[in-house]
Protein backbone atom coordinates (compact mmCIF):
# COMPACT_ATOMS: atom_id res chain seq x y z
CA UNK A 1 0.00 0.00 0.00
CA UNK A 2 3.07 2.24 0.34
CA UNK A 3 3.39 3.24 -3.30
CA UNK A 4 5.39 6.20 -4.52
CA UNK A 5 4.98 9.41 -2.57
CA UNK A 6 3.64 12.33 -4.59
CA UNK A 7 5.85 15.38 -4.36
CA UNK A 8 4.14 18.39 -2.76
CA UNK A 9 3.90 21.39 -5.07
CA UNK A 10 2.38 24.70 -3.91
CA UNK A 11 0.99 27.45 -6.11
CA UNK A 12 1.08 31.02 -4.82
CA UNK A 13 -1.98 32.88 -6.13
CA UNK A 14 0.05 36.06 -6.57
CA UNK A 15 1.96 34.22 -9.31
CA UNK A 16 -1.21 33.20 -11.17
CA UNK A 17 -2.05 35.53 -14.07
CA UNK A 18 -5.76 36.40 -14.21
CA UNK A 19 -7.53 35.56 -17.46
CA UNK A 20 -10.99 36.30 -18.78
CA UNK A 21 -13.02 33.45 -20.21
CA UNK A 22 -13.19 33.66 -24.00
CA UNK A 23 -16.39 32.53 -25.69
CA UNK A 24 -17.21 30.83 -28.95
CA UNK A 25 -20.92 31.33 -28.22
CA UNK A 26 -21.77 33.44 -25.17
CA UNK A 27 -22.90 32.16 -22.68
CA UNK A 28 -23.29 28.63 -24.08
CA UNK A 29 -19.91 27.43 -25.40
CA UNK A 30 -16.64 28.71 -23.84
CA UNK A 31 -13.19 28.31 -25.35
CA UNK A 32 -10.72 26.36 -23.23
CA UNK A 33 -13.47 24.35 -21.49
CA UNK A 34 -15.75 21.33 -21.93
CA UNK A 35 -19.39 21.68 -22.97
CA UNK A 36 -21.94 18.85 -23.04
CA UNK A 37 -24.75 18.92 -25.61
CA UNK A 38 -27.23 16.22 -24.63
CA UNK A 39 -30.59 14.95 -25.73
CA UNK A 40 -32.57 11.83 -26.52
CA UNK A 41 -31.44 9.97 -29.68
CA UNK A 42 -33.04 11.53 -32.75
CA UNK A 43 -33.85 14.81 -31.05
CA UNK A 44 -31.39 16.84 -33.09
CA UNK A 45 -28.27 17.35 -30.96
CA UNK A 46 -25.99 15.97 -33.70
CA UNK A 47 -27.80 18.08 -36.31
CA UNK A 48 -27.26 21.21 -34.20
CA UNK A 49 -23.55 20.47 -33.78
CA UNK A 50 -23.03 19.72 -37.48
CA UNK A 51 -24.65 23.02 -38.39
CA UNK A 52 -22.51 24.90 -35.86
CA UNK A 53 -19.42 23.21 -37.37
CA UNK A 54 -20.57 24.13 -40.90
CA UNK A 55 -20.99 27.80 -39.97
CA UNK A 56 -17.61 27.92 -38.21
CA UNK A 57 -15.88 26.36 -41.23
CA UNK A 58 -16.98 29.40 -43.26
CA UNK A 59 -16.30 31.99 -40.56
CA UNK A 60 -20.01 32.58 -40.03
CA UNK A 61 -22.20 32.74 -36.91
CA UNK A 62 -25.25 30.59 -36.24
CA UNK A 63 -26.54 33.00 -33.58
CA UNK A 64 -25.99 36.72 -32.96
CA UNK A 65 -24.11 35.91 -29.72
CA UNK A 66 -21.50 33.78 -31.52
CA UNK A 67 -18.03 35.29 -31.71
CA UNK A 68 -16.68 34.18 -35.10
CA UNK A 69 -14.07 36.35 -36.86
CA UNK A 70 -12.74 33.97 -39.52
CA UNK A 71 -13.08 30.37 -40.76
CA UNK A 72 -11.70 27.84 -38.27
CA UNK A 73 -10.71 24.19 -38.33
CA UNK A 74 -13.13 21.80 -36.61
CA UNK A 75 -12.30 18.21 -35.60
CA UNK A 76 -15.44 16.07 -35.68
CA UNK A 77 -15.28 12.49 -34.37
CA UNK A 78 -18.32 10.29 -34.69
CA UNK A 79 -18.68 6.63 -33.80
CA UNK A 80 -22.29 6.34 -34.93
CA UNK A 81 -22.47 7.58 -38.52
CA UNK A 82 -20.57 6.68 -41.69
CA UNK A 83 -18.39 9.52 -43.00
CA UNK A 84 -19.16 8.99 -46.69
CA UNK A 85 -22.88 8.17 -46.61
CA UNK A 86 -24.08 10.24 -43.63
CA UNK A 87 -21.67 12.84 -42.22
CA UNK A 88 -20.40 14.27 -45.54
CA UNK A 89 -23.91 14.66 -47.07
CA UNK A 90 -25.17 16.34 -43.88
CA UNK A 91 -22.23 18.75 -43.85
CA UNK A 92 -22.81 19.54 -47.54
CA UNK A 93 -26.50 20.16 -46.85
CA UNK A 94 -25.44 22.57 -44.08
CA UNK A 95 -23.16 24.39 -46.55
CA UNK A 96 -19.89 23.50 -44.79
CA UNK A 97 -16.42 24.15 -46.20
CA UNK A 98 -15.30 20.52 -45.84
CA UNK A 99 -11.63 21.56 -46.18
CA UNK A 100 -12.00 22.88 -42.63
CA UNK A 101 -13.75 19.81 -41.18
CA UNK A 102 -11.19 17.23 -40.07
CA UNK A 103 -11.46 13.68 -38.72
CA UNK A 104 -8.87 11.58 -36.86
CA UNK A 105 -8.67 8.29 -38.79
CA UNK A 106 -9.91 5.50 -36.51
CA UNK A 107 -9.79 2.65 -39.01
CA UNK A 108 -6.73 1.00 -37.46
CA UNK A 109 -7.43 1.90 -33.84
CA UNK A 110 -10.51 3.34 -32.17
CA UNK A 111 -10.09 6.67 -30.42
CA UNK A 112 -10.71 7.28 -26.72
CA UNK A 113 -10.85 10.41 -24.58
CA UNK A 114 -7.40 9.56 -23.19
CA UNK A 115 -5.86 8.97 -26.63
CA UNK A 116 -2.65 10.94 -27.28
CA UNK A 117 -3.80 11.46 -30.88
CA UNK A 118 -6.31 14.06 -29.63
CA UNK A 119 -3.50 16.37 -28.48
CA UNK A 120 -1.46 15.64 -31.60
CA UNK A 121 -4.43 16.60 -33.78
CA UNK A 122 -5.11 19.85 -31.87
CA UNK A 123 -1.42 20.83 -32.07
CA UNK A 124 -1.16 19.98 -35.77
CA UNK A 125 -4.40 21.57 -37.01
CA UNK A 126 -4.90 24.49 -34.61
CA UNK A 127 -8.56 23.45 -34.47
CA UNK A 128 -10.72 25.76 -32.34
CA UNK A 129 -13.46 23.15 -31.87
CA UNK A 130 -13.25 19.41 -31.11
CA UNK A 131 -16.45 17.35 -31.16
CA UNK A 132 -16.84 13.81 -29.76
CA UNK A 133 -20.16 12.26 -30.83
CA UNK A 134 -21.37 10.43 -28.81
CA UNK A 135 -19.17 10.75 -25.76
CA UNK A 136 -20.15 7.25 -24.61
CA UNK A 137 -18.18 5.80 -27.53
CA UNK A 138 -14.94 7.55 -26.53
CA UNK A 139 -14.56 6.33 -22.95
CA UNK A 140 -12.07 3.62 -23.86
CA UNK A 141 -12.18 -0.11 -23.21
CA UNK A 142 -13.80 -1.23 -19.97
CA UNK A 143 -14.88 2.27 -18.93
CA UNK A 144 -18.39 2.90 -17.68
CA UNK A 145 -20.00 6.32 -17.48
CA UNK A 146 -21.37 5.51 -14.03
CA UNK A 147 -17.91 4.98 -12.57
CA UNK A 148 -17.45 8.33 -10.93
CA UNK A 149 -13.68 8.41 -10.37
CA UNK A 150 -12.75 7.26 -13.87
CA UNK A 151 -15.26 9.63 -15.46
CA UNK A 152 -13.90 12.56 -13.45
CA UNK A 153 -10.26 11.75 -14.24
CA UNK A 154 -10.92 11.36 -17.94
CA UNK A 155 -12.87 14.59 -18.24
CA UNK A 156 -10.20 16.43 -16.23
CA UNK A 157 -7.55 15.32 -18.75
CA UNK A 158 -9.78 16.41 -21.61
CA UNK A 159 -10.41 19.73 -19.85
CA UNK A 160 -6.66 20.28 -19.53
CA UNK A 161 -6.33 19.77 -23.31
CA UNK A 162 -9.11 22.30 -23.96
CA UNK A 163 -7.35 24.83 -21.73
CA UNK A 164 -3.87 24.25 -23.19
CA UNK A 165 -5.04 24.77 -26.78
CA UNK A 166 -7.88 27.24 -26.01
CA UNK A 167 -10.18 24.95 -27.91
CA UNK A 168 -13.90 24.45 -27.28
CA UNK A 169 -14.50 20.72 -26.72
CA UNK A 170 -18.09 19.62 -27.32
CA UNK A 171 -19.22 16.28 -25.90
CA UNK A 172 -22.41 14.97 -27.48
CA UNK A 173 -24.37 12.76 -25.11
CA UNK A 174 -27.50 10.66 -25.10
CA UNK A 175 -29.85 11.09 -22.16
CA UNK A 176 -30.41 8.21 -19.82
CA UNK A 177 -33.87 6.74 -19.48
CA UNK A 178 -34.73 8.00 -15.99
CA UNK A 179 -37.91 9.88 -16.76
CA UNK A 180 -39.15 12.40 -14.23
CA UNK A 181 -35.68 13.20 -12.93
CA UNK A 182 -34.40 16.74 -12.86
CA UNK A 183 -32.73 17.88 -16.07
CA UNK A 184 -29.27 17.92 -14.50
CA UNK A 185 -29.51 14.31 -13.39
CA UNK A 186 -30.94 12.85 -16.57
CA UNK A 187 -27.52 13.22 -18.09
CA UNK A 188 -25.14 10.64 -19.41
CA UNK A 189 -24.48 8.42 -16.44
CA UNK A 190 -22.20 9.64 -13.68
CA UNK A 191 -23.13 12.96 -12.11
CA UNK A 192 -19.37 13.34 -11.57
CA UNK A 193 -18.96 13.41 -15.33
CA UNK A 194 -21.57 16.16 -15.48
CA UNK A 195 -19.86 18.05 -12.63
CA UNK A 196 -16.53 18.53 -14.43
CA UNK A 197 -17.93 20.33 -17.50
CA UNK A 198 -18.64 24.08 -17.35
CA UNK A 199 -21.73 24.27 -19.57
CA UNK A 200 -24.49 21.78 -20.39
CA UNK A 201 -27.04 22.29 -23.17
CA UNK A 202 -30.20 20.23 -23.49
CA UNK A 203 -31.65 19.66 -26.97
CA UNK A 204 -35.17 18.31 -27.10
CA UNK A 205 -38.53 18.17 -28.81
CA UNK A 206 -41.22 20.78 -28.23
CA UNK A 207 -44.66 19.33 -27.52
CA UNK A 208 -47.12 20.36 -30.22
CA UNK A 209 -44.32 21.49 -32.60
CA UNK A 210 -43.15 18.29 -34.32
CA UNK A 211 -40.46 19.95 -36.46
CA UNK A 212 -39.07 22.31 -33.81
CA UNK A 213 -36.31 21.56 -31.28
CA UNK A 214 -35.41 23.57 -28.20
CA UNK A 215 -31.88 24.31 -26.93
CA UNK A 216 -31.93 25.01 -23.18
CA UNK A 217 -28.91 25.59 -20.95
CA UNK A 218 -29.17 23.54 -17.75
CA UNK A 219 -25.72 24.22 -16.31
CA UNK A 220 -23.39 27.22 -16.51
CA UNK A 221 -20.49 27.81 -14.10
CA UNK A 222 -19.05 30.77 -15.97
CA UNK A 223 -21.85 33.27 -16.63
CA UNK A 224 -25.58 33.84 -16.24
CA UNK A 225 -27.76 31.24 -17.98
CA UNK A 226 -28.40 31.88 -21.64
CA UNK A 227 -31.86 32.49 -23.06
CA UNK A 228 -33.43 29.29 -24.51
CA UNK A 229 -33.09 28.94 -28.30
CA UNK A 230 -34.81 26.85 -30.95
CA UNK A 231 -34.31 25.50 -34.47
CA UNK A 232 -36.51 23.80 -37.09
CA UNK A 233 -35.86 20.59 -39.00
CA UNK A 234 -37.53 20.08 -42.38
CA UNK A 235 -36.96 18.44 -45.76
CA UNK A 236 -35.12 21.63 -46.72
CA UNK A 237 -32.73 21.12 -43.81
CA UNK A 238 -31.93 23.13 -40.71
CA UNK A 239 -33.36 26.57 -39.87
CA UNK A 240 -32.22 28.56 -36.83
CA UNK A 241 -35.05 30.35 -34.97
CA UNK A 242 -33.07 32.00 -32.16
CA UNK A 243 -34.72 32.99 -28.86
CA UNK A 244 -37.62 30.78 -27.74
CA UNK A 245 -39.72 30.73 -24.60
CA UNK A 246 -39.53 27.28 -22.98
CA UNK A 247 -38.05 25.65 -19.88
CA UNK A 248 -35.91 22.53 -19.45
CA UNK A 249 -38.69 20.84 -17.49
CA UNK A 250 -41.16 21.52 -20.30
CA UNK A 251 -38.74 19.92 -22.78
CA UNK A 252 -38.02 16.91 -20.54
CA UNK A 253 -41.62 16.38 -19.49
CA UNK A 254 -43.09 16.67 -22.98
CA UNK A 255 -45.18 19.62 -21.76
CA UNK A 256 -46.34 22.18 -24.31
CA UNK A 257 -44.67 25.52 -23.48
CA UNK A 258 -46.90 28.11 -21.89
CA UNK A 259 -48.16 30.69 -24.36
CA UNK A 260 -45.19 31.65 -26.47
CA UNK A 261 -43.88 34.73 -24.68
CA UNK A 262 -42.78 36.49 -27.86
CA UNK A 263 -46.28 36.19 -29.34
CA UNK A 264 -47.70 37.25 -25.99
CA UNK A 265 -45.47 40.34 -25.98
CA UNK A 266 -46.46 41.26 -29.55
CA UNK A 267 -50.15 40.87 -28.70
CA UNK A 268 -49.73 43.12 -25.65
CA UNK A 269 -48.11 45.81 -27.81
CA UNK A 270 -50.82 45.50 -30.49
CA UNK A 271 -53.53 45.96 -27.87
CA UNK A 272 -51.72 49.02 -26.48
CA UNK A 273 -51.47 50.45 -30.00
CA UNK A 274 -55.27 50.32 -30.34
CA UNK A 275 -55.71 52.84 -27.52
CA UNK A 276 -52.61 55.04 -27.65
CA UNK A 277 -49.87 56.17 -30.03
CA UNK A 278 -47.08 56.57 -27.48
CA UNK A 279 -46.25 54.97 -24.11
CA UNK A 280 -43.34 55.54 -21.75
CA UNK A 281 -40.95 52.59 -22.05
CA UNK A 282 -40.80 52.05 -18.26
CA UNK A 283 -44.56 51.51 -18.17
CA UNK A 284 -44.34 48.92 -20.95
CA UNK A 285 -41.53 47.06 -19.16
CA UNK A 286 -43.62 46.99 -15.96
CA UNK A 287 -46.66 45.64 -17.83
CA UNK A 288 -44.53 42.95 -19.44
CA UNK A 289 -42.96 41.98 -16.12
CA UNK A 290 -46.43 41.47 -14.62
CA UNK A 291 -47.17 39.01 -17.44
CA UNK A 292 -43.86 37.16 -16.97
CA UNK A 293 -42.38 38.54 -20.19
CA UNK A 294 -38.62 39.22 -20.01
CA UNK A 295 -37.08 42.50 -21.10
CA UNK A 296 -35.17 40.70 -23.85
CA UNK A 297 -38.34 39.10 -25.24
CA UNK A 298 -40.11 42.47 -25.15
CA UNK A 299 -37.22 44.08 -27.07
CA UNK A 300 -37.47 41.29 -29.67
CA UNK A 301 -41.22 41.93 -30.03
CA UNK A 302 -40.54 45.66 -30.40
CA UNK A 303 -38.06 44.95 -33.20
CA UNK A 304 -40.37 42.53 -35.03
CA UNK A 305 -43.26 45.03 -34.92
CA UNK A 306 -41.10 47.88 -36.18
CA UNK A 307 -41.62 50.04 -33.08
CA UNK A 308 -39.31 53.04 -32.68
CA UNK A 309 -38.16 54.60 -29.39
CA UNK A 310 -38.14 58.38 -28.92
CA UNK A 311 -36.64 60.49 -26.14
CA UNK A 312 -38.80 63.33 -24.76
CA UNK A 313 -37.65 65.40 -21.75
CA UNK A 314 -35.12 62.77 -20.56
CA UNK A 315 -37.69 59.94 -20.77
CA UNK A 316 -37.92 57.24 -23.42
CA UNK A 317 -41.23 56.53 -25.18
CA UNK A 318 -42.26 53.83 -27.64
CA UNK A 319 -44.12 55.05 -30.74
CA UNK A 320 -46.90 52.53 -31.31
CA UNK A 321 -48.50 54.12 -34.37
CA UNK A 322 -46.09 52.13 -36.56
CA UNK A 323 -47.05 48.70 -35.17
CA UNK A 324 -47.15 46.25 -38.06
CA UNK A 325 -50.01 43.79 -37.94
CA UNK A 326 -48.04 40.58 -38.41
Amino acid sequence: MGGQKTELKMIRMSEVESQEVKWLWYPFIPYGKLTIIQGDPGDGNTTLVLNIAAKLSKGESLDSDMNVQEPVNVIYQTAEDGLADTVKPRLELAGADCEKILVIDERNKSLSMADERLEEALAKTGAKVLILDPIQAYLGGGMDMNWANEARDMTKKLGALAEKYQCAILLIGHMNKASGNKAAYRGMGSIEFFAVVRSVLLVGRIEGEPNTRAVVQIKNNLAAFGHPKAFMLSEMGFHWLGDYEITADEVLGGIAPKANKLEQAKQMLRELAETTNMVQSNEIFEMADEQGISKRTLENAKKELGIRAKKINNSWYWELDTVKQR
